[in-house]
């Protein structure tokens, strides 16, 4: 990189330190040497100077100068390839392939990226997405371990900051299809709840906050019911409008209507029992964002088999979800 680079900062790296970002994106680059690109005011953020401790949004740009050929080299990586099993896995995920842009159905219990005592996972697999591009495609959102559907990727440095932005900008209209415990009062309506994390990595979660509290975030969702099976579980299309963790199982909860398979968020209620399987019920269904070429992309993912179980078990029809937020919207 001989000349000034402007990087998007990722969904995925909504929050980070300016400085972690460095680390990671350049992680042979020292530390004095990044203070002194800061202090100089070669680095910036939407083109203003910027202090190492500045969280980014996704959706911002981050000017990086040029870092000299020992700063840009990466740091030496394991001898792990892809096994050919894996390989063949997810490669049979993809729904979606352009030259800009990857659109995975992630199955239900694998997760996005790796961590504590998780040594399978997405993030882990991505060399064998490449296919005819110069580089390995890159995550700009998640999806939770448990929670299936679509999810996207990009495949150039361009289209990962203009999928970026476009989530930032609320440019992406994502629907999930849930399985909930009750009937939600009433059948249609907007969750607007503030949420804060709290816990560690294996044993995160949030709880409603009251907004303007400290550590609070906004948190809205639009839902929709479906179909219901009498009074007791019900089929309902949840649309997020903010990107928070665990946001649309948290506010499923908080409007008595946990979703099936929940214990973290539904405890015992979660569980109907009978046939219904035990997973999580929380499927991302489709997305409608604008692309990085020009245009929209819509893509909408089957759902996982347990889900389809459900479906079939209580008579659901998919094609009544059509219309769901119809009159909400606007």
């Amino acid at each position: 990189m001989s000349e000034v680079s402007q990087i998007g900062v990722t969904e995925e790296e909504d929050g980070v330190r300016l400085d972690r970002w460095f680390k990671r994106r350049f992680p042979m680059l020292t530390h004095g040497r990044l203070e002194k690109l800061l202090r100089t005011g070669q680095v910036r953020i939407d083109g203003a100077r910027a202090k190492a401790n500045a969280r980014l949004a996704a959706g911002q740009v981050v000017r990086v100068p040029p870092l000299g050929e020992d700063a840009e080299k990466q740091a030496p990586k394991p001898e792990r390839g892809v096994s050919d099993a894996d390989a063949e896995f997810v490669r049979s995920l993809v729904i979606h392939k352009d030259k800009s842009v990857l659109v995975l159905n992630k199955p239900a219990g694998l997760a996005v990226q790796g961590g504590t005592k998780t040594e399978r996972h997405l993030d882990g697999m991505l060399d064998a997405l490449t296919f005819d591009a110069k580089e390995r495609p890159r995550l700009v959102h998640r999806l939770d371990r448990d929670t299936s559907g679509v999810l996207v990727l990009a495949r150039t440095v361009k289209a990962a900051a203009a999928l970026a932005r476009a989530f930032k900008q609320k440019d992406a209209r994502k629907i999930y299809w849930a399985l909930v415990v009750g009937l939600p009062v009433p059948r249609q309506g907007t969750i607007d709840l503030a949420l804060t994390k709290q816990g560690g990595p294996r044993a995160e979660r949030v709880f409603a906050a009251e907004k303007g509290d400290e550590d609070a975030r906004n948190a809205v969702t639009h839902f929709s019911t479906v179909a219901n099976a009498s009074y007791k579980l019900a089929w309902v299309a949840f649309m997020p409008l903010t990107g928070r963790t665990h946001q649309i199982r948290a506010h499923a909860s908080a409007i008595g209507t946990p979703i099936v398979g929940d214990g973290k968020y539904g405890g015992v209620d979660a569980h109907p029992g009978g046939e219904i399987p035990r997973k999580l019920h929380l499927h991302a269904r489709s997305i409608d964002i604008a692309h990085p070429d020009g245009g929209r992309l819509f893509i909408e993912a089957e759902l996982p088999p347990h889900m389809k179980t459900s479906w079939k078990l209580l008579g659901f029809d998919e094609r009544d979800a059509e219309d769901a937020f119809a009159g909400l919207e606007g």
